[in-house]
C-alpha cells in the first residue's frame, strides 16, 4: 500500500502528516527539529506505524533555504521527494479547505493530499556549480543594496554639514570624492586644510584632473556653505566611518565578481550573446533558473520569473492597467527587466515591438513587461537548445 508523507517547512521545527491512498490520515502532525535529532524522530515515529518505509512518497515547499538540509537527508535515506511551488499548494489549499485555515497540522495534510491526488514528480538539487552562482550572486546583490543604504546615510548627513557638497562632483561616490570624504567631509575640515595638502590629495586621485583652480573654488563654497555649525565632529566621523565601509564593500563586490566569473564561464550557457544581458546580469539569470528541464514551456519559466499576467487577467492581451504575478524569484524577474530596458536599445525587433505597445497607449512598465516575456522566451529556447542567440530567435516569442 502506498502513503504520503506532507511536510510543512519552517526555520526551526518540520511538521509531518502521514496519509494512505484513500486519503485517510494515517499519523497527524509529526513535529520535529531541523536537526539530526529531528530527523531521526520523524523516521523512528513512522518506523512505529508502518514497517516498510519504501512504499511512502514525501512532498514539501521550497519554503526559502530551510528544506534544504531535510531534503538532503530524505533523499540519502532513499525516499522519493517532491518539492513544489509554495503557490501550488496555496492554490490546493482554497479547494481542499473551504475555510481556508491555515496551521502547520492543516498544511502537512494538505501537502500530502495534493501528493496523493497530483502524483510525485522529480525532484533533484542543481549541480553544485549552479548552486554555488545562486549563492554567491545573490551575496553580490546584498552587498550592492547593503552599498545602497550607506550612500544614502552619507547624502543625509552631507544634505546637514555641506549642503553644497553635491555640486562640486559629478558623482559624489566617484573615487576623488571618496578620498576627500575619507579626510576633510565637512566645510570646516577644508578650510582648515592648506590648498597644497588638498591639491595633492584630490590631484592624485583624479588623474590631474583636479588642480589649484579647483581646490580655490572648494575652498570657496566650504566658506559660504549654508551647513549646520553645531555637531559637526559627530558628522565627520559617521561620513568617514560610512566611507569607510563602502570602500570596504566596493572591494568585497570585486572579489565576489571574479568568483562568479570562474563559475560562469565553466558552465558554458550562451546567455551572452542575448540582447541585453551582459556579464553581471548572465550569471544571475542562469543561477536563477537552475536546470531548464525543469521548464517544459516558456510559460512555466516566465510565471516562475513572475513576469506572466496576474490572475484577474484573461487570456495573453494587455491592457493599461495590467499587472503582472510578481510570484517566483525576485532576483530573477529583478535581472530580466534590466536586461529588458538595454535590449530595447540595441534590439530592432524587441524595440519595435515596445514602440508598437506604447503607441497603443499602453504604459512603459506594461510595455516593459512584454519585452521580459519575449527576452525570456528566447532565454529558454537557447538554454534548452544550447546556442547562441540568432535575430530569428523574435519568431519564436510571438505574444501581443
Amino acid at each position: 500500500m502506498n502513503y504520503f508523507l506532507g511536510i510543512d517547512i519552517a526555520k526551526t521545527n518540520h511538521v509531518a502528516s502521514l496519509i494512505d491512498k484513500e486519503g485517510n490520515i494515517v499519523i497527524r502532525a509529526i513535529k520535529f527539529t531541523n536537526s539530526n535529532e529531528g530527523f531521526k524522530k520523524l523516521l523512528t515515529t513512522i518506523q512505529d506505524k508502518l514497517d516498510d518505509l519504501s512504499n511512502i512518497d514525501v512532498a514539501m515547499e521550497a519554503t526559502g533555504h530551510y528544506w534544504l538540509a531535510l531534503y538532503s537527508a530524505l533523499v540519502d535515506n532513499n525516499f522519493n521527494v517532491s518539492v513544489y511551488n509554495p503557490y501550488q499548494i496555496k492554490s490546493y489549499r482554497g479547494a481542499y479547505n473551504n475555510r481556508k485555515q491555515k496551521n502547520d497540522i492543516i498544511d502537512s495534510i494538505i501537502i500530502a493530499d495534493f501528493l496523493r491526488v497530483f502524483g510525485s514528480k522529480e525532484s533533484k538539487l542543481p549541480e553544485d556549480d549552479l548552486m554555488s552562482l545562486k549563492q554567491l550572486t545573490r551575496f553580490r546583490s546584498n552587498i550592492v543594496d547593503n552599498i545602497s543604504s550607506l550612500k544614502v546615510q552619507v547624502i543625509g548627513i552631507l544634505d546637514k554639514v555641506f549642503p553644497e557638497y553635491k555640486g562640486i562632483f559629478c558623482d559624489v561616490f566617484g573615487s576623488t570624492s571618496k578620498q576627500l570624504l575619507l579626510k576633510y567631509p565637512t566645510p570646516e575640515e577644508i578650510l582648515k586644510t592648506s590648498s597644497t595638502k588638498l591639491t595633492n590629495l584630490l590631484s592624485k586621485h583624479s588623474k590631474g584632473r583636479f588642480n589649484k583652480e579647483n581646490v580655490k573654488q572648494l575652498k570657496q563654497i566650504a566658506k559660504n556653505s549654508f551647513g549646520i555649525k553645531f555637531t559637526t565632529n559627530a558628522c565627520s566621523f559617521e561620513i568617514k566611518q560610512l566611507i569607510n565601509q563602502i570602500i570596504f564593500l566596493e572591494e568585497q563586490i570585486d572579489e565576489v565578481e571574479i568568483q562568479i566569473e570562474e563559475i560562469y564561464n565553466k558552465l558554458d550557457s550562451h546567455l551572452l550573446s542575448v540582447p541585453g544581458v551582459g556579464k553581471t546580469l548572465a550569471p544571475v539569470i542562469l543561477a536563477e533558473i537552475g536546470d531548464i528541464n525543469n521548464f517544459d514551456k516558456p510559460s512555466k519559466l516566465i510565471a516562475f520569473a513572475g513576469i506572466d499576467p496576474s490572475e484577474n487577467q484573461s487570456g495573453n492581451k494587455l491592457s493599461s492597467n495590467d499587472k503582472t504575478s510578481k510570484r517566483g524569484s525576485p532576483y530573477l524577474r529583478h535581472a530580466i527587466y534590466t536586461a529588458s530596458l538595454v535590449a530595447i536599445s540595441n534590439e530592432p525587433e524587441l524595440r519595435a515591438y515596445y514602440d508598437k505597445k506604447k503607441s497603443e497607449g499602453k504604459h512603459h512598465f506594461v510595455a516593459l513587461a512584454g519585452i521580459s516575456r519575449k527576452l525570456l522566451t528566447i532565454i529558454y529556447y537557447i538554454l534548452k537548445e544550447n546556442r547562441d542567440y540568432k535575430r530569428y530567435d523574435n519568431i519564436k516569442t510571438n505574444q501581443n
